[in-house]
């Protein structure tokens, strides 16, 4: 029998783009709310306990109110919102985080998909942090850019009507308190609250986040070469990973390193450069957005919840 899927919110950006992915799955039965009771509240309800899996692609208090009205211990939920992303009782859905991850994800009756700017900085700072290169209470700073898809339909509508005219680098979360920060610090290991400086770019999808380290004040200073090691070893040792570490290199650019480089796809690209003498490094993360920062990873954790690629 198949499972039935049903996606709270199929006509936002990241439900559209998880209907897409899931265009044709002869696997799975998609159920929706016809079109008239789409507003009704009872009728969210009878498809969130109709469903054996529920994606939630909604605002945070939206998502909070979906999973109160499920009324039965068998519909399992994959939440797309940052609602749940440090909740007890809650996995993360970050597949290649840790060894057991997929493990964890395919056993879980809830899963907190991850958000988008968390991904890129906890890929490459956890590894680190646990293998004793970066202590804990490291002062981290996040740099990057991401397409304006990232902003929700109002950003989209603006930034398509301004066209050409639209800013090339936008940067916002100026007050400090960006909504990933707990995601970024309890994921990537960190005792500390993290500095995001994100911003958004002229480009509808795609993104690199950026983690420059002085490295001087540590009592022992790793090399460019064993923080390669380390992230390329903990992604290694995940089967069916696709999260791609690059060869480490002295180089002074990369065409990898561009922020559509994976639009469409769930890849995700790790980068290490690093000046030993200055004892300086960067940490480079290029992904989707859209794809291994929002839909790409629903769809990857529910294929691990069904039995796929576990």
């Amino acid at each position: 029998m198949k499972p039935k899927i049903f996606i709270d919110g199929e006509h936002g950006t990241t439900g559209l783009q998880i209907r897409t992915l899931l265009a044709g799955r002869a696997d799975l039965d998609i159920i929706s709310v016809p079109a008239e009771r789409r507003k009704e509240k009872e009728a969210r309800a009878e498809y969130l306990n109709a469903a054996d899996i529920a994606i939630l692609c909604l605002p945070d208090d939206a998502a909070r109110e979906s999973v109160s009205l499920i009324a039965n211990d068998t519909t399992r939920v994959i939440d797309a919102s940052t609602a749940h992303r440090v909740a007890e009782g809650w996995d993360y859905g970050f597949a290649e985080m840790d060894k057991d991850q997929p493990a964890r994800i395919a056993a879980a009756r809830r899963v907190a998909n991850p958000g988008c700017w968390p991904q890129g900085p906890i890929a490459t700072l956890r590894p680190l942090v646990d293998a004793g290169l970066l202590p804990a209470d490291f002062p981290v700073t996040i740099n990057g850019i991401t397409g304006y898809s990232g902003g929700g339909r109002t950003m989209i509508e603006d930034y398509e009507a301004k066209g050409e005219s639209a800013c090339e680098f936008f940067p916002y979360g100026l007050s400090l308190q960006h909504k990933h920060i707990p995601e970024i610090r309890t994921y990537g290991r960190l005792s500390r609250d993290p500095i995001l400086q994100p911003a958004i770019g002229n480009f509808a999808q795609g993104m690199i986040t950026i983690v420059p380290l002085q490295l001087g004040t540590l009592d022992y200073i790793p090399s460019g070469a064993e923080l390669h090691a380390a992230i390329a070893d903990h992604y290694a040792a995940i089967a069916g990973s696709v999260v791609e570490v690059a060869p480490y290199e002295q180089v002074e650019r990369v065409p990898d390193i561009d922020p559509e480089r994976y639009n469409g796809t769930n890849r995700m690209k790790l980068h290490v450069f690093a000046n030993d003498e200055r004892a300086q490094a960067l940490l480079i993360a290029v992904y989707d957005n859209l794809g291994k920062g929002a839909s790409g990873a629903a769809v990857q954790n529910l294929d691990l919840m069904i039995g796929k690629g576990v």
